[in-house]
């Protein structure tokens, strides 16, 4: 048998590590990525867990999963299907073999499908793999608990904390499954349980056990496989999730701009481990508060930037409900502000652990009045950094308040990032009120590109007062005036439209497309492996992502009107495909539309735009 088994080289593989929410699949997951990304493959990863703080053990509803997908080049999305389940009870492979590959490799623990937990998981046999179709020669059945605890019988555990360890093993028949060093896993381990060595070298000891098994028995696999990084660009990569990217990229704007970085904000799934990110970089000047409710936390963010610091709040769709009266005041007092969505499924609580990019139009007109605001989506964990940094430095720049949206998926996700240097970060330059007004200045005094001026409290000279209420353009002070309303109204919109962004840039077929594929924010790897798809099989496809959604790239109306065909996808109803109908004359677009809480099935869509193309 040893002879026969090979190392083969894979361009890419999907794995989907699934349990009960409290078997540590998460951390499995986290911990094989990060050994993926650490050796330069590429990676993307869709943590999938229940809105229950604790399902009963065992059932249905409290499954919890971790897709990863790794590659030799870049990865657009976390797979639609994948090619090694891990199933650490009966309800986890219930739920999740609809998200294996035909043929996959399936890994079970055979001691937590006993006849209590076929019951639970609603199995009418003894016979659960018969009953789901599954092929025997496929699954590894391996009593993971029976050997766990055998592992650590010496190690003075007891009987709860050493079942806490069996998604290590897991992990470790994994990690051999696909060649990877256990060396570096190890290492891992180390540094997260820095404080608790012991707790380290017991899950450092079942992984080895769990390596050893797969080693020793070669556990049905007809090969171990090897994904190799095709080519390695220099530089320093990590594992990175979009929240903890946001709050990097939110700390180096403040730094680059010569600021105190404020977050004011109220605990809501799925954007608070921004809070718990950024609340652990005090040594980085950052203040976090976590506030009373959502009015008060963007309130204070915005008191925050009145005094001078870079104020950003945090929440998910929600949270901006509540938020918009401040941040309408934000609008006319015309000081920075950074508003984060994380977006998840709606409305009112909806699906608080599920993704949806529902909040599009709320974000560009869910306010009372004329209260323009620039609008930006990320469009991957990894881009959230330069959303976040890009979101600040427009913020600071033009004295705006801007919306930042991320979502469920984007942010809880993951992908190999490699650390920018400072020094290569565009430049933030508020418009501090020149030295040379000093007794002119009025508050909505502006600058050539029609941006007010910021004064910063304590300025000797430059005393002033913000309001909520309508100002007079030339004095600050408060007018009821119906000219200057119509003339400030005109002014805080022309600043907006004044906010330079990239333009729309067009991938594929630029040319020559009969079908352009648009989207917006977190699709972006779903659309262009479905472009990529349709394009091998020799139609001509080019896709268009919009990141910048206001104000819109000057060049979208000339994009959107080139090709025969545009289809807009999108998880919502429609809100993209309405808005650019509203800001392109005459343009009509397909659409292609999805509510379900879930990122796109690639299969899906490829299926889709060629009948799209097919058609007359």
């Amino acid at each position: 048998m040893a002879e026969q088994l090979e190392v083969k080289e894979l361009d890419q593989v999907v794995v989907r590590f699934s349990g009960d929410s409290g078997d540590g699949m998460q951390l499995a997951g986290n911990i094989f990525s990060t050994v993926s990304a650490t050796v330069g493959n590429g990676i993307s990863t869709f943590p999938d867990y229940p809105a229950d703080i604790r399902a009963p053990q065992g059932s249905l509803t409290g499954v919890s999963g971790f897709q990863v997908h790794i590659g030799a080049g870049k990865v657009y999305t976390p797979g639609d299907k994948c090619d090694v389940l891990v199933a650490m009870n009966a309800a986890a492979l219930k739920t999740q073999y609809r998200y294996a590959k035909p043929g996959a490799t399936i890994i079970i623990d055979t001691d937590s499908f006993g006849p209590k937990d076929l019951e639970k998981a609603q199995f009418q046999t003894e016979d659960y793999l018969g009953e789901m179709g599954i092929d025997p020669d496929r699954v590894i059945q391996c009593p993971l608990t029976t050997m766990v605890k055998d592992c650590l019988a010496d190690s003075g555990m007891d009987n709860k904390a050493m079942l806490k360890c069996r998604n290590m093993f897991a992990l470790g028949l994994v990690c051999w499954l696909f060649d990877r060093d256990l060396n570096l896993v190890g290492n891992f381990l180390k540094e997260k349980f820095a404080k608790k060595p012991a707790i380290a070298e017991a899950n450092i000891k079942v992984i080895q056990a769990g390596w050893d098994y797969g080693h020793n028995t070669h556990s049905n696999a007809i090969n171990v496989y090897r994904v190799e990084t095709k080519e390695k660009t220099p530089g320093r990569y990590m594992d990175i999730t979009g929240n903890k990217a946001t709050a990097y990229g939110f700390i180096a704007a403040a730094e680059k701009a010569g600021l105190r970085l404020y977050l004011g904000s109220y605990p809501i799934t799925p954007a608070t481990d921004v809070l718990h990110e950024l609340s652990k970089h005090k040594s980085c000047g950052v203040i976090t508060v976590q506030c009373e409710d959502e009015i008060s936390g963007c309130a204070s963010a915005l008191g925050a930037s009145f005094a001078g610091a870079l104020g950003v709040t945090s929440t998910s769709g929600p949270g901006v409900c509540l938020k918009s009266e401040a941040m309408n005041l934000a609008v006319i007092m015309e000081l920075p502000l950074v508003v984060l969505d994380v977006q998840r499924g709606g409305p009112a609580t909806g699906l608080p652990t599920k993704s949806e990019q529902t909040d599009l139009l709320q974000a560009l007109f869910g306010r009372n009045g004329e209260s323009p605001m620039p609008v930006m989506a990320a469009t991957s964990p990894a881009d959230c950094f330069d959303a976040a940094y890009q979101a600040a430095k427009i913020a600071l720049e033009h004295m705006t308040p801007v919306v930042l949206l991320t979502d469920a998926y984007i942010a809880n996700g993951s992908g190999a990032f490699k650390l920018p240097q400072m020094a290569q970060l565009d430049a933030i330059n508020p418009p501090y009120v020149p030295e040379e007004l000093k007794g002119k200045w009025t508050p909505y005094m502006r600058a050539e590109n029609g941006t007010r001026y910021w004064a910063v409290p304590g300025r000797e000279g430059f005393t002033h007062i913000l309001g909520g209420l309508e100002k007079d353009s030339e004095t600050g002070a408060i007018s009821t005036n119906p000219e200057n309303h119509d003339l400030m109204t005109r002014l805080r919109q022309q600043k907006i439209d004044n906010i330079q962004v990239p333009d729309l840039e067009v991938d594929g077929d630029v040319n020559d497309a009969d079908l352009l594929i648009v989207g917006f924010g977190s699709t972006y790897g779903h659309l262009h492996s479905a472009m990529d798809e349709l394009k091998a099989k020799g139609y001509k496809v080019a896709q268009a992502q919009f990141k910048y959604l206001n104000p819109l790239p000057k060049n979208t109306a000339d994009v959107l009107k080139k090709y025969k065909k545009v289809v807009v996808a999108e998880q919502n109803m429609g809100q993209l495909a309405a808005y650019l109908r509203m800001k392109v004359d005459g343009f009509v677009p397909y659409q292609f539309n999805q509510v379900k809480g879930q990122p796109f099935v690639v299969e899906e869509l490829v299926n889709a735009f060629e009948e799209i193309i097919n058609k007359k």
